[in-house]
């Protein structure tokens, strides 16, 4: 699973994080010797939650086979979504102590690191591997910055899934998932007037940003979408305004505690035949149907059933686990070897059907990967498909616009306003630093 959690700021936890990594990672300082030192490699990531840190162990495995002369260092920080991961990793990178290589969403996420020139491009690592015609060249374009490239992503999550209980729809007269934001308010009325079931369950705070995203693409179509994510982007145009209107009216029909639970709360209650739908990325697969103590052994189909986001069918709104090559990273042979292992299609292929995700690689091996996974794998390879990057999981919004959105997010909750919401949204563009 993929535990997503709001960003927030330092907090005790992670300067205890901090004070224990830097105490136990034996990195000292990168005395500048590194070069192309392949001895060993320290692989900086939060994977360490039930089925990621399986799939990391999966290529750890092949990694030590495939270089049997390189120490490997599991250098993995919990944290929901990287939250403490990201603290420790901010103060080892001010400090010139970098791992060999760390793990980050694809994307504008990145840009931070790229600005303060902690991170190297990875272009020739992408020629010398021949990446370019592996992965979609669509993922090639969202993850180009000013021409280069500065990670290596190693699985597709979707964003834009929408989870629902086929019970719950039928008692409500509704013959299917709705195919627009306008039927999808319309289902959530049905289900609030004919059921006592819950119709849109909602978790902490950052679910709300997750719900938003998801209503922008649905409403504004791909293009539209991806245009606000661009330089001078107009997020005050009315159709911007019509969109966060039907933000505000799908809110209404959402869980009143919502900011007592996480996304794993608000999902489960789906399952549980307690709420209609729920909007949340596909880790929430390997949830519902993991075993215990992690899982809730549910059963497709019976328990509950999936479809694309209202008026996003055809678009995969995506977001990417992708790793970095540090500048000054010391054991830079090790980082460029780890880099080459994670970009393959055997590590890919090893990690992604434990971690509940999918390869980056248009060349994966679609047999590995069942029921979800398999709709997923599809949809991510068919021709023609569209792609959108999810703004609140690191691919087109900078940490600063990460942080002001959902600021603005968390004022609306309180005030219910649109207008500012949407002011508060263009100014969070204008401000943005990309």
């Amino acid at each position: 699973m993929r535990g997503q959690a709001p960003r927030r700021r330092w907090t005790a936890f992670a300067a205890a994080a901090l004070t224990g990594a830097l105490a136990v990672s034996g990195c000292g300082g990168n005395d500048g010797k590194g070069g192309n030192d392949a001895s060993e490699v320290e692989v900086f990531s939060w994977w360490t939650g039930p089925g990621e840190a399986d799939g990391l162990a999966a290529m750890k495995a092949d990694f030590e086979k495939k270089n049997p002369g390189t120490k490997f260092t599991n250098a993995a920080i919990a944290g929901g979504s990287g939250t403490q991961a990201q603290a420790v990793l901010a103060s080892r990178l001010q400090n010139r102590k970098p791992p060999d290589s760390f793990q980050g969403h694809a994307g504008a996420e990145l840009l931070d690191y790229i600005k303060a020139g902690q991170i190297e491009p990875l272009d020739s690592f992408y020629d010398e591997n021949k990446l370019k015609a592996a992965y979609p060249q669509q993922l090639i374009e969202q993850i180009t910055y000013q021409g280069k490239i500065y990670s290596v992503p190693v699985n597709i999550h979707r964003s834009n899934v929408l989870w629902y209980n086929p019970g719950i729809l039928k008692d409500a007269g509704i013959a299917g998932p709705p195919a627009t934001i306008a039927d999808f308010i319309t289902a959530l009325k049905a289900v609030k007037d004919k059921t006592k079931k819950v119709p849109l369950s909602l978790g902490a705070q950052w679910t709300a940003d997750h719900l938003l995203e998801n209503v922008l693409l649905g409403d504004l179509g791909t293009d539209a979408y991806n245009a606000l994510w661009k330089p001078g982007a107009d997020w005050s145009a009315p159709a911007v305004g019509k969109a966060l209107a039907d933000y505000a009216e799908i809110m209404k029909y959402t869980t009143s505690e919502a900011a007592s639970t996480d996304w794993q709360g608000a999902a489960k209650a789906v399952v549980d035949g307690k709420a209609a739908f729920n909007i949340m990325g596909d880790w929430a697969y390997g949830y519902f149907t993991g075993t215990a103590p992690n899982g809730l052994g549910k059963k497709l189909d019976t328990d509950f059933k999936y479809a694309a986001s209202p008026g996003t069918d055809g678009t995969y709104m995506w977001l990417s686990d992708s790793f970095t090559l540090p500048k000054g990273a010391p054991h830079r042979g090790g980082a460029l070897a780890w880099l080459k292992e994670a970009s393959s299609k055997e590590g890919q292929d090893l990690f992604n059907p434990k971690k509940g995700s999918i390869p980056a690689r248009k060349d994966a091996d679609k047999t590995l990967y069942k029921g979800y996974l398999e709709y997923a794998f599809n949809e991510w390879n068919k021709p023609g498909v569209k792609l959108a990057g999810s703004f609140w999981h690191g691919v087109n919004a900078s940490k600063k616009q990460h942080t002001d959105i959902d600021t603005a997010v968390g004022l609306f909750l309180q005030n219910k306003d649109v207008g500012k919401l949407q002011a508060a949204l263009a100014s969070a563009a204008k401000n943005s630093g990309q």
